[in-house]
């Protein structure tokens, strides 16, 4: 395949499916960048956001962590959560995080603690990709 394709999946639609220039992700390991004929991998993505590079400009999507495989210039992202930055909607994505911070702050166990927290990641992602 000569182009650089790129798929990102959720539960509630094929968020996107096109040609690209370029993706830079962040896994559990670090910041990646892919392009044409990069090595095949496969990665457990971070809550961070993307940077879609098409047609030489860069286009960002908050992304609640995921998985990522690389294979004969096809990109597949599989997530819960996808969201393009100017989908997001501010107040909302505050009071998330105003939520998720009382619910951290109520938590009678770790499990508790552990989905608050992650909800606090999510929601502080969500804000950082507007700024």
């Amino acid at each position: 395949m000569d182009k650089l394709m790129l798929k990102i999946v959720t539960p509630d639609r094929l968020f996107f499916d096109d040609e690209i220039d370029m993706l830079i992700a962040k896994s559990n390991e670090g910041d990646f960048a892919i392009m044409k004929n990069h090595i095949p991998m496969i990665a457990a993505l971070d809550i961070r956001y993307l940077r879609i590079k098409k047609n030489g400009e860069f286009r960002y999507a908050a992304i609640a962590g995921g998985y990522l495989t690389f294979k004969d210039n096809q990109i597949t992202i599989i997530s819960d959560a996808v969201e393009w930055r100017e989908e997001i909607d501010k107040n909302r994505a505050l009071e998330a995080q105003k939520r998720a911070e009382a619910r951290i702050k109520k938590a009678k166990n770790e499990f508790e603690m552990d989905r608050a927290e992650l909800d606090l990641k999510r929601a502080i992602n969500r804000l950082k990709i507007l700024d």
